[in-house]
């Protein structure tokens, strides 16, 4: 077989890392079969330094993969370093797939249920990718209705209203000691946000389930914070594994190519 290289490389080294961080399986090999080092140099820089890992013990093995994918995925796109930057330390869920329907409500279920995979293979986050509670609710920690219902559950966004939706997702639900309203640096996560849209183009229109949107197109997120986000849900009521969701926040990003998920959840 011969040597993967490019794209399929950086992706094949993605899932590898990946499934190590899920795992901590020393009996994974150093780096998955097929892949070229020496043409590509994020894929040398991260394969020395999976090299350099201890394999034992397990959880500390688990956390530096981790870790190392975060670095990786951020190096590997400046749309992957936002999206960590902003979402990765919060509930959240981001996820791209393909348009492949007429209507793009069944292209958000497609990717709610995480059928499709991201058509330029940049970061999804998704805590729950390999959660047991999806064989108890396949979508979890979403429970969304049909594709034709999903419309009616949904207020369309103005372009600036949908970059502060995303950046109050840098928030947590309950107690949160400084909304991004007051944060020094509020201006980056905004500009982190705005470059996340920015991937859909000018064209792209956007969709909440916020219900703040029901009777205005442009929400003063900024100003209610996730605490005062009243919402349609979209998250499942089932209690899994001792955890409760009571709260959600959501961003759907539509163009002509791709669609785009942005969600934050409230748990505990």
């Amino acid at each position: 077989m011969p040597a993967l290289t490019g794209r399929e490389a950086l992706d094949l080294l993605d899932a590898h890392l990946e499934a190590l961080w899920d795992t901590a399986d020393a009996a994974l090999p150093p780096k998955p079969p097929g892949l070229a080092t020496e043409e590509d140099e994020l894929i040398h820089w991260a394969l020395d330094r999976l090299r350099n890992i201890p394999r034992e013990p397990k959880d500390a093995f688990g956390r530096e993969v981790g870790t190392l994918l975060a670095e990786f995925r951020s190096r590997r796109s400046p749309w992957n370093a936002a999206a960590l930057r902003l979402l990765d330390d919060t509930y959240t869920f981001v996820a791209t797939g393909p348009r492949q329907h007429k209507d793009w409500a069944h292209d958000v279920h497609a990717v709610l249920h995480r059928t499709v995979t991201d058509p330029r293979g940049w970061v999804r986050l998704d805590w729950d990718r390999a959660n047991p509670a999806r064989r108890t609710v396949p979508a979890y920690p979403f429970d969304p209705p049909d594709p034709a219902e999903l419309p009616a559950r949904l207020y369309p966004l103005e372009a600036e209203a949908a970059v502060a939706a995303l950046a109050v997702m840098a928030e947590e639900w309950q107690g949160e000691p400084a909304p991004v309203r007051s944060r020094p640096d509020r201006n980056d996560l905004l500009a982190d946000a705005r470059l996340l849209l920015d991937r859909y183009g000018p064209g792209a229109r956007y969709w909440t389930n916020a219900t703040a949107a029901a009777s205005d197109p442009a929400p003063d997120f900024l100003a209610s914070g996730l605490q005062d986000t009243a919402h349609h849900c979209f998250h499942t009521h089932e209690y899994i594994a001792g955890l409760d969701i009571f709260e959600d926040l959501g961003v759907i990003a539509v163009n002509d190519e791709e669609v785009g998920l942005f969600w934050s959840f409230g748990a505990y």
